[in-house]
């Protein structure tokens, strides 16, 4: 019973992640354009820098993403080691292009 419990809890954590339509833009965003940084994604998607970071501090905090320091600004991808169960959720809601 306890880990029944604790994989709901994941799975909660999962689906608020994948509850904001910003960052599910994120995703598809570096899915279809690869390596961008928080201005290139923020003016894509059409939403401020200072929101963009944050939905962006969330992905990396679930390992979605990773970033790289380059040149003075960091740049984000998708990360392919990213855990399992949201990979799943990924490939059943967002599909490549």
């Amino acid at each position: 019973m306890k880990n029944m419990i604790i994989n709901t809890k994941r799975w909660v954590q999962i689906f608020k992640l994948f509850a904001n339509i910003n960052r599910v833009k994120i995703i598809m965003l570096l899915q279809q354009k690869g390596r961008l940084n928080v201005t290139d994604i923020s003016d894509d998607i059409g939403i401020s820098l200072k929101s963009a970071s944050k939905h962006l501090v969330m992905l990396d905090r679930f390992d979605v993403i990773n970033g790289e320091g380059k040149s003075g600004h960091v740049f984000y991808i998708l990360n392919s080691n990213m855990p399992v169960d949201i990979k799943q959720v990924i490939s059943l809601f967002i599909k490549p292009k």
